[in-house]
């Protein structure tokens, strides 16, 4: 049987999810990418709060430029916020999406912003 794409998204994204947890001390790097914008949150998962969290939506200068700028522009903006709460390691979720175009553009900026995983 031959899965939709929201379909087969969800069953990666439980994979991913039963190896992926995050605590206070090493939250996890949470990525939504939606046609027009993208989204990240730094989640504890012990306690179910988000620590910090950085979506274009809200930076007047991401919305006039290509989707792997603006991934980028949240990716060291999720970093700094994350240097703020005193957060140095997280664990990356991807959320099911692959590892490439936006999503590797956030996961290599916040690196350059000082984030180990």
């Amino acid at each position: 049987m031959a899965l939709n794409k929201v379909l087969r998204r969800a069953k990666i994204k439980r994979r991913i999810r039963k190896k992926v947890t995050g605590t206070s001390l090493i939250p996890r790097l949470s990525v939504y990418r939606s046609n027009k914008q993208i989204y990240a949150q730094l989640i504890d998962d012990a306690t179910g709060k988000t620590l910090a969290s950085a979506g274009s939506f809200k930076q007047k200068e991401a919305q006039n430029v290509n989707k792997i700028t603006q991934a980028t522009m949240i990716g060291k903006e999720i970093a700094e916020k994350a240097q703020e709460v005193g957060i140095k390691t997280i664990v990356f979720d991807r959320n099911g999406y692959l590892y490439h175009g936006r999503v590797k553009s956030l996961a290599d900026s916040a690196r350059e912003g000082g984030l180990k995983f």
